[in-house]
């Protein structure tokens, strides 16, 4: 293990019932709100409503900015941006899924700088402070309400990047598993693989001795793949819903990375493509996701091996560490294809026109990952293998 330090100050607050948890939590920093929400699925809901009607209870002045993309885009940072400056708003509620808290991120770094806020996404520049941000999730997959990390693209340059500060960390995060029944099945889907995905990211480490990291991420895997098949026959089951809520918190809160040098590298290729085109990020990962860790078990077999035996319960007897990767990968695509998540790009009509583009944009230093580090040669060929 590396050594580490560990610091989460997010204040969870789980279960039905705690949207009325607003009404205190939000005053304790601030009472003038930018409120940041998607592409309008909580006005058919009714949780808009709710929420208003709490804020306005708390004696609170809101200033709304709605149409956060999917994959949020650095304009409407501005946007958020330009709001926080012209009503002097000193807190930024952001009601939604992952794409709206990593909006808000930004807005909330961005706007304790005087420079492009891109500088920040990019990494040029270190945020040293941050507006406050409280989240209301409503799509269980990224982690984001109880990280410091954000996804932000620059669509015009066709580029998308990460960040993360100490300062982006919510301040609390309300998690109600009722605010999800209304998730579509296709997201619901693409919200498993993003959990799953973020769990062997940092499950594929380039480190030692890091068994109690592996084992909590291990379970996480095996509780979400036994409780998957049955959410999305079942959307509106509360048991489902809150299991794989709480899994997706877990898998990206800081817990399964301390002291390990994690991966990333498929998450970069993910970001590269849907820079390019656009397209839903949990579909991206299942796509790329088998393709990489069959590429690298061919370098170094033996933690695909491990997850083959410990997670798809794979025989060991009389078989080599890269016959049971070989198995494991094979496990990986079929769980993924039973619950029907994409399997090519070419489901997304993405061919190779734009291959040397998207594998350029991956490469956000000189090699990526950790477990194999790879060269942009290595991306194209897995990237083409994924067409």
């Amino acid at each position: 293990m590396e050594n580490f330090r560990f610091h989460n100050p997010t204040k969870l607050i789980f279960g039905k019932g705690q949207l009325e948890a607003l009404k205190t939590e939000v005053p304790l920093y601030g009472k003038r709100v930018l409120l940041l929400y998607g592409g309008g699925s909580i006005k058919r809901s009714g949780l808009y409503d709710q929420v208003q009607t709490l804020l306005a209870e708390a004696d609170l002045f809101v200033v709304e900015l709605g149409g956060v993309e999917p994959n949020p885009r650095v304009s409407t940072v501005n946007k958020g941006i330009s709001l926080i400056k012209e009503h002097n708003l000193d807190f930024i509620l952001a009601v939604g899924g992952g794409s709206v808290i990593d909006c808000a991120k930004a807005i909330a770094a961005g706007s304790h700088y005087d420079g492009d806020v891109w500088d920040i996404v990019t990494k040029k520049v270190v945020p040293t402070s941050a507006v406050p941000i409280g989240t209301v999730l409503t799509l269980a997959a990224t982690g984001s309400e109880m990280n410091g990390g954000s996804v932000i693209t620059n669509w015009e340059q066709n580029d998308k990047r990460s960040f993360g500060s100490i300062y982006t960390y919510p301040k609390f995060s309300i998690l109600d598993p009722q605010l999800t029944f209304t998730v579509p099945r296709d997201q619901t889907i693409y919200g498993i693989v993003d959990i799953m995905s973020h769990v062997l990211e940092q499950y594929f480490h380039a480190s030692e001795n890091a068994q109690l990291q592996e084992r909590i991420g291990e379970s996480i895997l095996r509780t979400v793949m036994e409780v998957a098949p049955k959410l999305v026959n079942d959307l509106e089951n509360y048991a489902y819903r809150e299991a794989i809520m709480l899994n997706g918190t877990f898998a990206l809160n800081g817990i399964l990375s301390m002291g390990v040098k994690t991966d990333w590298a498929t998450h970069m290729m993910e970001h590269a493509v849907s820079a390019v085109y656009d397209i839903p990020h949990g579909g991206g990962l299942a796509i790329l996701f088998p393709h990489w860790m069959e590429y690298v078990a061919a370098t170094k077999p033996e933690k695909v091996a491990q997850l083959g035996v410990r997670v798809f319960d794979l025989h060991t007897e009389g078989k080599t560490e890269a016959e049971l990767a070989a198995e494991t990968v094979a496990a990986l695509r079929a769980f993924w294809t039973s619950i029907d998540a994409p399997q090519k790009l070419a489901d997304y009509n993405i061919n190779d026109e734009q291959l040397d583009l998207m594998a350029e944009r991956a490469m956000v230093a000189p090699t990526i990952g950790n477990y194999v580090p790879l060269t942009k040669e290595d991306v194209r060929e897995i990237l083409k293998r994924a067409l």
